[in-house]
């Protein structure tokens, strides 16, 4: 992909720190301001973070100012200088607090501003983002959200309703260590200093320590931490910050910036589905725009080819800056140089390693395909089943797998945020079942979301279940493709959990995101089966009781039948794809 040339970097750049912003309610957030030093307005670029300015802020302001925008990096609530209490993306967003409203009509009246402004950057600046579109400041005319999601409760801390553990903790502890240490903090929380510093040194134990919810190192300096923990279900505490719940009231052309191996893609894919086709108006719906490349969380992760164990080539390597540079002078500065002209929706084929471009999100053409499990050869060294896996339906009777499931003793997970990219996973796959198609004939391309439909039963009242797509390589490598998890609790719905009657065989769905790959002939697809990956999810105690309170689990014993009756399988989006 190429970018025609933005804005030059002609000016000088000055900056003011420390800013004073001040909200409705009187309290003041704090910004670092980079200007052209020069005469004028300018348009204006917000990001709204939750760490340090200089050190995340100055890259950005930098390139911005320099090259005739004026840039305003802004700590959120709470945050290092910023007066106030800390509670993620609460007040970020509407409610009685409308912090980024507030901000960006202060931008928009300052006597350097010609009254454009746009946000900028991602990850929690790409959620400060998400929250702002459905307030609809007056003077906000695009948003550039990279790797962010719009719902808390799905993107940030549970998926498929298990904890998404060592994400949220090690997130929570290192971010409020962060804020700690300033020397904005007050001089009572030095104890607490010391006790955090100890719990991040000490990473691993606290993954591992139950009850979920007994977290000393983070009472008192993070209680909005345990009050997540405390709605462990979808339910209105978590509607109130859903900015999905909101499409309809979004008038602002956005460029969704996403990564196949990013932990918010689901949400960044959200967000543009659901505003492409909900927003308050035609000319919203019209701007909305999409790019996802074969990349893992990160600002700098676009301008490498390389994502965990594979290359994808110099295709991959993506100039964010440029290409984020050509949106802001087409929106704020207007300046005609054909960003818009572009195709709605770019996406990164995996395996050819080549960009493909759509009008929509899933692509056009794709056609659904049952890839069903199949009785295997037995248990060895490599899987505990080596099963089989084909496009034709079971007809006769076939052989259930089981396995055990301790949370003593789960299957420990090789990809943890931000590191989620393509890992050979090999080294577990003697602890999963397996179910392996024969070598392939001729490229498969699968473009879309990706569902596993389990058929299965449990000797305890809840457990997980854990699927994972795999490339099996020529060499044997079994690399990560996408992966899901499903709280047996939550089969039914995110809002009211359901036990499982021991014994019983039920359906499950279990989500695995979406992706864009092709699996080249001479390679195999691989689907792994487990009710355990940690700690990047809290483990499944298999009891039934109350989410979080419990010390002690107990086995289960897990089964997935695969017969005509049952016929366990993943659902592929197939597509061709013309050269």
């Amino acid at each position: 992909m190429t970018t025609e040339e933005g804005s030059q970097p002609i000016y000088e750049v000055e900056v003011e720190r420390n800013i004073p912003v001040p909200m409705r309610d009187g309290t003041i957030l704090r910004a670092d301001i980079y200007r052209p030093r020069a005469e004028g307005r300018f348009p204006v670029l917000v990001e709204r973070v939750a760490y340090e300015l200089v050190s995340r802020c100055r890259a950005n302001g930098e390139y911005y100012a320099s090259r005739g925008y004026v840039f305003v990096g802004q700590n959120v609530r709470g945050a290092f200088a910023s007066e106030g209490e800390f509670d993620p993306f609460r007040d970020d967003g509407w409610g009685a607090n409308r912090d980024g409203y507030d901000t960006i009509e202060w931008a928009a009246t300052q006597p350097w501003s010609n009254g454009n402004v746009g946000m900028v950057d991602g990850s929690y600046s790409g959620f400060t983002q998400y929250r702002v579109a459905p307030t609809r400041p007056p003077h906000l005319k695009a948003l550039f959200v990279r790797e962010a999601g719009g719902d808390l409760y799905r993107d940030w801390v549970f998926r498929g309703g298990a904890h998404q553990l060592a994400f949220t903790r090690s997130w929570t502890m290192r971010t409020r260590l962060a804020h700690l240490q300033h020397e904005s903090a007050p001089s009572g929380t030095a104890a607490q200093r010391a006790r955090l510093e100890h719990a991040v040194a000490e990473l691993e134990s606290w993954y591992r320590m139950l009850p979920l919810k007994w977290c000393p190192p983070l009472e008192g300096v993070a209680n909005w931490y345990f009050t997540h923990l405390a709605h462990p279900e979808d339910r209105p505490y978590w509607w109130q910050t859903n900015m999905c719940l909101r499409f309809a009231e979004v008038d602002v052309p956005i460029l969704h910036f996403g990564a196949w191996f990013d932990v918010f893609l689901d949400g960044t894919l959200r967000a543009f589905q659901g505003i492409r086709t909900q927003s308050r108006s035609e000319h919203c719906r019209r701007n909305q725009r999409l790019i996802i490349g074969p990349w893992i969380h990160g600002p700098g992760a676009a301008g490498r080819s390389t994502a965990g164990e594979l290359d994808f080539g110099p295709q991959a390597v993506f100039d964010l800056q440029a290409y984020r540079l050509r949106w802001y002078d087409y929106w704020l500065k207007g300046i005609q140089n054909g960003v818009m002209d572009e195709p709605a929706v770019r996406l990164f084929l995996m395996g050819d390693n080549r960009w493909l471009e759509f009008d929509r999100w899933p692509p056009p053409g794709i056609i659904y395909r049952p890839l069903y499990f199949r009785e295997g050869t037995g248990a060895s060294a490599a899987s505990l089943n080596n099963g089989g896996l084909t496009f034709e339906p079971p007809s006769a009777p076939e052989r259930p797998d089981s396995f055990v499931y301790d949370p003593e003793d789960p299957v420990p997970s090789l990809l943890l945020y931000p590191e989620l990219g393509p890992r050979d996973h090999r080294p577990v796959e003697g602890r999963m079942l397996t179910y392996t198609t024969p070598v392939l004939e001729q490229d498969l391309t699968v473009i879309g979301p990706v569902k596993a439909v389990l058929y299965g039963m449990s000797s305890a009242p809840d457990t997980d279940w854990v699927v994972r797509l795999c490339d099996v390589w020529p060499d044997g490598r079994s690399m990560s493709v996408c992966d899901g998890i499903l709280r047996a609790r939550y089969r039914h719905s995110l809002e009211r959990p359901e036990l499982l009657v021991p014994g019983k065989v039920e359906r499950f769905e279990v989500d695995l995101w979406s992706t864009a790959q092709v699996f080249k002939a001479g390679h195999r697809l691989r689907v792994q089966v487990t009710s355990s990956d940690f700690p990047r999810y809290d483990r499944n105690l298999n009891t039934g009781g109350p989410f979080g309170e419990e010390a002690r689990g107990q086995v289960a014993v897990n089964t997935i039948f695969h017969d005509a009756l049952r016929p366990s399988h993943l659902l592929l989006p197939v597509m061709g794809v013309k050269t």
